[in-house]
């Protein structure tokens, strides 16, 4: 049996029969094309893209199965540096992979005395120290240097890519990983992550550009951005006030808000979780990136906590009870007896069941890893995203706002995506604002998936977020290749040139001097046929952008502005008359296109002949983001 149908038998055994199906397409869509005619002599980089906690990590395992398949034998598994997730990841393959060799990152000898009986699989952390070590483990190793390298980075947008780019320098982490791939004679570096912005915006130049990307869809029953962020808020979504945080850190006592509804939330969820059979329940607060905020914010869900327990026999404790019960019954109708549940909250605080754990970077990793079993109240920063996982999350208090918010950033501090949570007792507490950023960012995200189904091989993606809202650290994107085009600005070139000038005629021909609705599909072939002299304006860019549009709402409408017999100087710095601009600006939510038909004279810098001049408008407030061509 092929080490892919193993591990396709093992996940069936375990009653995941689509699981395994999903990750089958994933191997049928991408081995034959990307990993079975691998040349055995290049270094390519490639993406997988998947939904934050959709399952990535099993489609990684199968894709490292079809890869030992192919001969592959060496493999190295990356997981940010984080000792709990890199953990995870060990024990997870050490379950998943068992007929591979699994390495932990000591397991040097473990490696060597395998001596390719098996495939080896080593787990990682992005450390420096970690890396080097095992550069030189691989480069003093006689049997890695002729054989290839699978690489397999999850969360690679994170430590990996170069932040010195703009400094022409190079990154420790992002030098240590080069030099792993080039301690062999070739290697597949797969890429993986669910906020693939940073990469998607790399450069061609810089290595870490990927020639192919694949995205693969998540599983049935899963809730992820669309669930909790569509345009209009769900009933599992609850606003708080937007200065809640600070007021809860400046306050002594624990008002009436937002923190304490949600505490309550979790202790009747837990109560029909646990009496219904479940085996956990946690609640997540982020309040932000402060450990001391963490210990202030644990410290007041423990005094309310007791407070809740020497009063849960008052009318004013149980009214709070009834009525955060009754909002969760709109959603939960089997939700069991009020009584029932209140007795056992009870119950479990008298013998002091609720467990309270923090998450950050001054916690033990044993501390780190109790909330795989009951009632639990969990209070972290960074160390709550990027691939830690919470069973059964049913409730979630997030308050972190950022000066400069970064969508990748924010989109990883999601915990509340996953399978294992019950729809009906989900509930996210959040101000207004935050929820209107992570809306922006699902419509990007929703945008950056359909043209990466839409294309041939996915690596021409364009990505666009409101103005204040930037798509990832400035420091890994190189700012002389990076263009940033911002909505409700007009862009023209300088220096025009007409591929065809009779085919744009043949386009507009239709079309009066006036302004039109017009399909964006229709801007896409008026602007194939338009070029600059100079690379002042990129055509490709802005096809690029209507494409990403189009990708959002494939029936997309723009607006087209035709003006004729137009006698403008060439190289002027201005086109638009003061008329067309005002007109162009009665329409900011939309693409729109003017098309000026200029007389080509000779007295102002032509050479005679007519020509078109395209002005465009990109909609909102919005920057938009283009990488490399």
């Amino acid at each position: 049996m092929s080490y892919l149908q193993a591990y396709l038998e093992r996940i069936r055994s375990r009653g995941n029969p689509a699981l395994a199906d999903a990750i089958n397409k994933t191997v049928t869509d991408v081995v034959p094309q990307y990993i079975s005619n691998f040349s055995f002599t290049d270094h390519v980089v490639s993406l997988l893209v998947g939904d934050v906690q959709s399952g990535k990590t099993s489609h990684m395992f199968g894709l490292m199965c079809a890869a030992a398949d192919e001969s592959f034998m060496n493999f190295v598994l990356l997981t940010t540096d984080n000792v709990l997730l890199q953990q995870q990841t060990y024990q997870r393959a050490q379950r998943d992979l068992c007929d591979f060799c699994v390495c932990d990152e000591n397991d040097y000898l473990k490696f060597v005395d395998n001596n390719l009986r098996k495939p080896a699989v080593i787990i990682l952390k992005k450390n420096s120290s970690v890396l080097r070590r095992w550069k030189n483990n691989f480069s003093s190793t006689n049997f890695c240097a002729g054989n290839p390298l699978f690489i397999v980075d999850d969360e690679a947008d994170a430590a990996s890519l170069n932040t010195q780019v703009n400094k022409n320098k190079q990154s420790t982490i992002n030098k240590n990983l080069e030099a792993i791939k080039k301690t062999t004679s070739s290697s597949i570096y797969m890429e993986v992550t669910g906020t693939p912005q940073s990469i998607l915006l790399q450069t061609a130049k810089s290595g870490w550009k990927p020639y192919f990307i694949y995205y693969f869809k998540p599983g049935k029953g899963y809730m992820g951005g669309n669930f909790f962020f569509p345009p209009e808020p769900p009933k599992q979504v609850i606003f708080t006030d937007n200065d809640e945080a600070d007021e809860l850190l400046n306050d002594d006592e624990f008002p009436e808000n937002g923190l304490k509804t949600a505490l309550v939330m979790h202790l009747i969820t837990s109560g029909h979780i646990m009496l219904s059979g479940g085996t956990v329940s946690n609640f997540l607060i982020h309040p932000s990136v402060k450990t001391s905020q963490h210990s202030c914010f644990a410290n007041k869900i423990g005094s309310y906590l007791n407070e809740i327990s020497h009063s849960h026999d008052e009318p004013e404790t149980r009214e709070a009870f009834e009525r955060v019960y009754e909002s969760l019954k709109e959603t939960k109708s089997d939700i069991l007896p009020f009584d029932q549940i209140y007795d056992y909250i009870a119950e479990q605080l008298e013998t002091d069941k609720i467990g309270i754990l923090m998450l950050n970077s001054i916690v033990s990793y044993d501390e780190n890893t109790k909330y795989e079993t009951g009632i639990n109240v969990i209070v972290g920063g960074n160390s709550l995203g990027r691939g830690v996982t919470f069973p059964q999350l049913q409730t979630i208090y997030y308050c972190r706002v950022a000066k400069n918010p970064q969508a990748d950033t924010m989109w990883q501090h999601a915990r509340m995506f996953g399978y294992d949570r019950d729809p009906d007792l989900m509930r996210v507490f959040m101000p207004p604002k935050l929820f209107k950023l992570f809306s922006d960012i699902n419509r990007t995200n929703n945008s950056i998936i359909k043209q990466i189904e839409n294309s041939t091989n996915g690596c021409n993606i364009k990505i666009f977020y409101p103005t204040g809202l930037k798509p990832t650290r400035k420091n890994v994107l190189d700012k002389k290749a990076v263009g940033i085009y911002s909505g409700g600005v007009n862009y023209f070139p300088f220096y025009p040139m007409n591929k065809d000038v009779s085919a744009i005629d043949t386009l507009l021909q239709p079309f009066e001097d006036d302004v039109y609705s017009v399909s964006l599909k229709l801007m896409i072939k008026v602007m194939e046929q338009l070029e600059s002299e100079v690379d002042d304006w990129n055509v490709k860019a802005f096809i690029g952008f209507i494409n990403t549009l189009l990708a959002t709402d494939p029936t997309a409408q723009g607006k087209l502005i035709v003006r004729r017999n137009r006698d403008i100087g060439k190289g002027t710095g201005t086109l638009l008359s003061p008329t067309d601009r005002r007109l162009g600006d009665e329409h900011p939510d939309d693409l729109v296109l003017t098309m000026y038909k200029i007389t080509g004279n000779k007295d102002k810098g032509w050479d005679g002949t007519q020509i078109w001049i395209p002005n465009i408008k990109l909609p909102g407030d919005c920057a938009y983001y283009s990488g490399e061509n």
